[in-house]
């Protein structure tokens, strides 16, 4: 059986677990409240009582779906992630964290509604004639998952075709007879695994977040057809294990993007001021690309603002630190 090693820190504890492949796997839904005693962070860690031990247990490397109940919001569900291991919560008796496997987490293109057409996603949900049950398994925080539902719930928050909506999505629309291609349909995992259409999705949902309006500049700006210009970068890096969470995600334009990613600006710890490495830009550069109070224009809702370790992560490992050996784009 092949081995690997995950070393974990907590506070001032270092754990290192050993783990072994997983058999046989099950699909989850995992119940998921921003405001909840349990520290969850839904692209790195779900945190559970010991009553779910099992269940979740036996579905190590298989795929999770999240859920928002009434009570917390509208969303419904909302992401689609892995679990790659599952450990004791240090510090606290008798909860388990869930380890998500990094690049694996990916919100719903749109949020899919707990009901359709008056029926429940979740077969197990549903009474004999297809109506809502009440109680019981509803209020499961983990639920076990038929293949068939999650790809049935996945299908209608990320879309086959999603790739292809987005881009013709500022086309003007067409007269006579369509001549596009036909666009094939992809396997449900595939299309989770599949880089390019993943871009796609994390795009979306980060400058839809931003209102198209660059977290930077401040700008929302337009090309002639409509299209947004605003760009979505990756706080920290897929290839560093960082996740494709709208969280990790910054709408900014193409100049900031290229500079942010080079190192010549990032954010301080107070989560809104906008660092910049001086030494390398231009005072006139900075008046003319920052916005004039140098502060982030962060998204509405706030559980869709930059997650502070993100954020550090890039202070630490990116900001000041890479070589401008291509030159600047404005010598």
């Amino acid at each position: 059986m092949a081995l690997f090693q995950l070393s974990i820190v907590s506070g001032n504890a270092c754990i290192s677990i050993y783990q072994g492949f997983p058999g046989a796997m099950v699909k989850l839904v995992l119940m998921h409240k921003a405001d909840s005693i349990y520290e969850d962070e839904p692209d790195a860690v779900y945190d559970f009582p010991r009553s779910y031990l099992k269940a979740v247990e036996a579905a190590v490397g298989d795929w999770v779906i999240y859920y928002e109940p009434v009570k917390a919001g509208p969303r419904g569900y909302f992401a689609v992630a892995k679990i790659s291991k599952v450990i004791p919560k240090p510090g606290v008796e008798g909860r388990y964290l869930a380890l998500i496997e990094p690049g694996s987490y990916l919100p719903f293109d749109c949020d899919v509604p707990r009901l359709r057409n008056g029926r429940p996603l979740e077969a197990a949900l549903a009474d004999a004639d297809g109506t809502p049950k009440k109680g019981g398994a509803i209020q499961l925080a983990v639920r076990r998952l038929p293949e068939l539902d999650f790809a049935r719930i996945v299908n209608i928050g990320l879309p086959e075709n999603l790739e292809h909506i987005e881009a013709t999505r500022y086309e003007a629309p067409h007269t006579g007879l369509s001549d596009e291609g036909i666009v094939f349909e992809r396997p449900v995992i595939e299309r989770l695994t599949h880089r390019p259409y993943r871009d796609v999705a994390f795009r979306r949902k980060v400058r839809e977040a931003y209102d198209y309006r660059c977290a930077m500049s401040g700008l929302r700006l337009r090309n002639g057809g409509g299209r947004p210009e605003v760009q979505a970068a990756h706080i920290r890096p897929v290839e560093k294990q960082g996740s494709d969470s709208v969280r990790n995600g910054l709408a900014l334009s193409g100049t900031l993007h290229w500079m942010f990613d080079r190192g010549l600006i990032s954010v301080a710890e107070d989560l809104e001021t906008i660092l910049v490495s001086r030494n390398k830009v231009p005072g006139e550069v900075i008046d003319r690309l920052l916005s004039p109070d140098g502060l982030l224009h962060k998204p509405a809702d706030p559980r869709n603002a930059p997650h502070p370790e993100n954020l550090r992560w890039h202070r630490e490992n990116v900001f000041g630190q890479v070589a401008l050996n291509e030159g600047a784009m404005w010598d």
